[in-house]
């Protein structure tokens, strides 16, 4: 299976060319890419929401500028407002954290006490039937199948 691809270049705005590309054999189309148009560049690419707005200013007094300028300040106050309220959940969470943390380590702490005082008792008691275990002796053990055989 050959792979056939066709590329068509188009001269688009601000010096920037755009490179179309098919790929026939995998039936896929690529996605256009924005490439310099001349050898210098040409300048930077600008998105195409960009290059609709005016750049024009704006007068102060006007309703449009007025209404701008309060949707802006709600964005703001409502960004400050998650923010803040984002910094007390963190800081409610690290305690919660700290507390949690703070309440295992006292288990740890009891846990390794008892540990401890469970292994002093094995100790003890496997020291204590080591003591009273005798070994048998070979004498003992003749003795009692001479007995035993008469």
């Amino acid at each position: 299976m050959s792979k056939t691809s066709q590329q068509n270049s188009t001269p688009g705005v601000n010096g920037i060319s755009v490179i179309h590309t098919q790929a026939h054999a995998s039936g896929l189309q690529q996605v256009p890419q924005l490439v310099p148009a001349g050898p210098g560049g040409g300048g930077k690419a600008v998105p195409p929401s960009k290059q609709s707005k005016k750049s024009s200013p704006m007068d102060r007094n006007s309703d449009e500028y007025r209404q701008r300028r309060e949707r802006n300040n709600m964005a703001v106050k409502k960004s400050r407002l998650k923010s803040k309220q984002k910094a007390q959940d963190t800081l409610q969470r690290v305690n919660q954290l700290k507390e949690e943390n703070e309440r295992l380590e006292a288990k740890i702490k009891l846990l390794t006490k008892e540990l401890s005082v469970l292994k002093d008792l094995f100790l003890e008691h496997a020291h204590n039937l080591a003591d009273n275990v005798q070994p048998i002796s070979t004498e003992n053990t003749t003795t009692n199948s001479e007995n035993t055989g008469q």
